[in-house]
């Protein structure tokens, strides 16, 4: 998986030459130094992705859900392995999984699944009609498809008999959902939450010199969201070893101002008898490992089975700020010692910056006023769903940043831990939002894990705490809200409080949030403005424009719309309209659009089979760019940028009017049809330029001026038919840790080395050498094509495969082929992690 004391992050490309060359780099360069490895023995964290067997079961009948729940002891003696009392029949320890499919974490088995349409579903004609089915991208998950919605995972591992007096414990990431943990037949923990992250104790039941069994049962059936969620342990987990006395999960917190003051809480915990007298030494390293600060010890005594917690202030002198161009990161390495022995180490990632919300200025970062330039996002990608690699998360991110964005919101739920750490080092600003806007114990308690687990994270800039709720504007969400802000502010008082609303502005929960989130509506900003001026104003969604990649008419049948910036659902707007009156207004502190990629479900305006994802992103679900990813690039960056669309294949419509747009930053852009002007038109700020030009074959070609100067120029060429592919890869070299990834690309050409913009060629992927094809996709809408697979369609011209490496060094080599197509090929470079 991605370390950044390890692994680079890549650099993003900017500019339309630069992206394309970027899209074919053979090698990544870095954007961030390094941060050195810390050790942090005697603490041991390790991986448990490894060398899982998974199987499905079934959530109506034991018989076929391997004994669970075929009689009413389930819980009545607990670690019970005898038949007639046993959880369930993985409970012994002999069972056989051998059969089972090995997988490796992070895991989705809904993507797995096929599609399957909703015959019961009858259109009622009414604008916003929908199958709700379609919201999930018609895989079969719920409660009407017992057989596909029960998953058991099953491992087998080790602990030596040296670890007698530590204190295990497995570390779950987050699996969806309602997750049932099996340790030696003991169930030890169930989790509902599809999101948050959660600890389980095995101290006391594990086998110490022998073998451990683990087995999670997850059921899928209830959903949280309203959107694809996948299904399965699809983040990490990990098995965490620690002295009785230590840094508990997420004990740390680390505030910083801008002057270099850090005010430090530390938790200690005893979970021993005896009492201890305890030293606590920190010290903060900078990104490069250089120590630039040494706190004073502290001393104490700490009972046992208790915990304290210790507040210290320090000062680091001349502190490199963390910022959207230089992320810097330091580190707090705390030392716990018992007599004089150190029985713990725990490291605490930290950024120093000032953030702010002004109700006149916007947003401003380390005090200069930053213009937010976001995009909303699920957890989902072609290929891998909802279980996206480290690697693959940083890949998107770049993909973000080389628009031109620099704030993401996670939609809508917390986002797996390593995001963050990403955004973090890329230098992404973060809204993290709760899945559920509920004040019950539950909703509560995994309120609280996702303050405690993400505060230290520079990034993050905002808790939010709701999506259009049903009580946004009552007085029941008003204590609702007050709630939970409360709960927010004690375990975290330098963040304010958002909530992302899309009606009832000014009434119910907006009294009581400190930032106030516009899903679309964006002509009521002025007025609520107006009426309230010392509220800060976000816009939580924005645009929701609806494009398909590489069409540009509308087509009913097949289920596309136009990738020109002009359609929307009603409650919406285009791009060009959202961000020009984002950009007009200093108060505003800036958007979110939704979304950056396109994602699983909610494939408005066809919400209806066969569509299976959605058309709004600026990005599709491979993450190749559409037209509009190009207006923001445009306008979010500050290089020029000319971008020319359609293509140019119009057989059929000669003589006929097409509509080519251009979206530049320059002042003018000329168009020319076979080198005949087609006129110049101005560029006004915000906005892109259109022609109507009668259809020729040929070339169609722009030229960007600036003070009176061609700078940039850009054509569109008549292909022929497809001919060949050409193949890249986004890294050149690969870590043998069995969860790196290369994103590949396939593009397919005429004879002449001009992209196809219709091809539909099925691709063959074929690897050898140490690793395997993980996913594939299209970006196709529609598409049922099978994501874990050796071949894909493209789609437009394009295709996309993950690869994965094995643990062991080696040469990778893929060679992408379709039939009568000259094939392309790749070799990466899979090295030992410190090689």
């Amino acid at each position: 998986m991605v370390d950044f004391s390890r692994r680079d992050a890549l650099v993003a490309t900017v500019g339309v030459t630069t992206l394309a060359a970027a899209s074919s780099a053979n090698a990544a360069t870095p954007s961030t130094p390094a941060q050195p490895a810390i050790d942090l023995s005697p603490r041991e964290r390790r991986s448990l992705d490894f060398d899982w067997r998974f199987k499905l079961g079934h959530a109506q009948d034991p018989a076929r859900d391997f004994g669970y729940g075929a009689n009413q002891r389930t819980y009545a003696k607990a670690g019970a392995t005898a038949a007639n009392w046993q959880v369930s029949q993985l409970s012994d320890s002999q069972f056989d999984a051998s059969a089972w499919t090995p997988v490796t974490l992070p895991h989705d088995w809904g993507v797995e699944l096929p599609f399957v349409d909703n015959p019961a579903f009858v259109p009622s004609g009414k604008p916003d009609d929908e199958d709700l089915r379609a919201a999930h991208g018609y895989k079969p998950l719920g409660r009407e498809f017992p057989e596909t919605s029960v998953g058991w995972y099953r491992k087998t591992f080790a602990l030596p008999a040296t670890d007698a007096g530590k204190r295990l414990s497995i570390e779950f990431d987050g699996a969806f959902r309602d997750a049932l943990v099996i340790v030696n037949g003991y169930v030890l923990s169930h989790e509902d939450s599809g999101y948050s992250p959660f600890r389980v104790d095995i101290t006391d039941i594990a086998n110490l010199g022998g073998d451990n069994s683990l087995v999670v049962r997850v059921d899928a059936s209830i959903g949280e969201g309203w959107f694809y969620e996948g299904a399965g342990l699809y983040r990490h987990v990990w098995l965490v070893k620690t002295a009785a006395v230590h840094v508990p999960q997420w004990g740390v917190f680390v505030r910083a101002k801008i002057d270099g003051t850090l005010s430090i809480d530390t938790d200690l915990i005893n979970e021993g008898a005896a009492p201890a007298e305890f030293e606590l030494v920190q010290s903060v390293v900078d990104a490069q490992g250089k120590p630039v600060l040494a706190l004073t010890a502290a001393q104490g005594r700490l009972p046992g089975w208790e915990r304290q917690s210790l507040s210290q202030t320090a000062h680091i002198a001349s502190p490199v700020l963390w910022s959207l161009e230089t992320p810097h990161l330091y580190s707090l390495l705390t030392e716990v010692k018992v007599g004089a022995a150190v029985v713990d180490r725990f490291v605490t990632r930290f950024g120093v910056r000032s953030i702010a919300f002004d109700a006149d200025k916007g947003f401003l970062l380390n005090g200069q006023s930053v213009k937010l330039k976001g995009t909303c996002n699920h957890q989902d990608h072609a290929g891998v769903g909802a279980a996206i690699p480290d690697a693959l998360q940083v890949w998107r991110l770049e993909q973000l940043k080389s628009m031109g964005c620099n704030a993401y919101r996670a939609a809508h739920n917390p986002p797996t831990p390593e995001l963050l750490d990403a955004c973090d080092h890329l230098g992404m600003l973060v809204i993290d939002e709760a899945r559920r806007m509920s004040s019950d114990p539950t909703s509560m308690d995994e309120l609280e894990r996702l303050v405690r687990r993400d505060r230290n994270h520079p990034s993050v800039i905002l808790w939010s705490i709701g999506n259009e709720e049903p009580q946004q504007g009552t007085a029941r969400g008003a204590k609702v809200a007050t709630t939970m802000k409360r709960l927010v502010n004690r375990l975290d008082p330098s963040r304010l409080v958002i909530a992302a609303m899309d009606s009832g502005f000014g009434e119910g929960i907006s009294a009581v949030i400190d930032v106030q989130g516009f899903n679309y509506r964006h002509e009521k900003m002025d007025d609520f403005h107006a009426k309230f001026p010392n509220v800060p104003i976000i816009g939580t969604e924005s645009a929701s424009t609806v494009a398909t990649r590489g069409q540009y008419a509308r087509d009913d049948a097949k289920l596309y719309v136009p990738a020109y910036d002009t359609e929307h659902p009603w409650w919406a707007t285009t791009a060009e309209l959202w961000w020009s009156h984002a950009a007009d207004r200093p108060w505003m502190a800036g958007g979110f659009i939704w979304t950056g990629f396109d994602y699983r479900g909610e494939p408005t305006p066809f919400n209806r089979w066969p569509s299976i994802s959605s058309h709004f992103g600026a990005l599709d679900t491979c993450g190749f760019p559409k037209d509009n990813y190009y207006y923001y690039r445009a306008w979010w960056r500050p290089e020029p940028l000319l971008h020319l669309l359609p293509h140019w294949n119009w057989e059929g419509r000669e003589g006929q009017p097409i509509a080519v747009w251009a979206h530049s930053n320059c002042d003018k852009v000329e168009l020319f049809l076979n080198g005949k002007s087609q006129g110049v038109r101005d560029v006004v700020p915000n906005h892109h330029v259109e022609w109507s030009v009668l259809y020729a074959p040929g070339v169609i070609e722009a030229h960007g001026y600036k003070a009176g100067k061609v700078i940039l120029r850009e054509r569109r060429e008549t292909a022929g038919p497809a001919a060949a592919l050409r193949f890249t890869t986004d890294r050149s070299r690969l870590t043998a840790d069995g969860q790196d990834v290369a994103i590949l690309k396939v593009e397919v050409l005429d004879a002449k080395g001009r992209p196809v913009p219709r091809a539909d060629d099925s691709v063959t992927f074929t690897v050898t050498g140490p690793g395997q094809v993980i996913g594939v996709g299209n970006g196709n809408p529609t598409s049922h094509e099978p994501d874990l697979a050796s071949q894909r369609k493209a789609f437009n011209g394009l295709c996309q495969a993950i690869v994965r490496t094995q643990r062991e060094p080696g040469q990778l080599r893929v060679v992408a082929s379709a039939p009568g197509l000259k094939p392309a090929s790749v070799v990466i470079g899979v090295s030992a992690r410190n090689a």
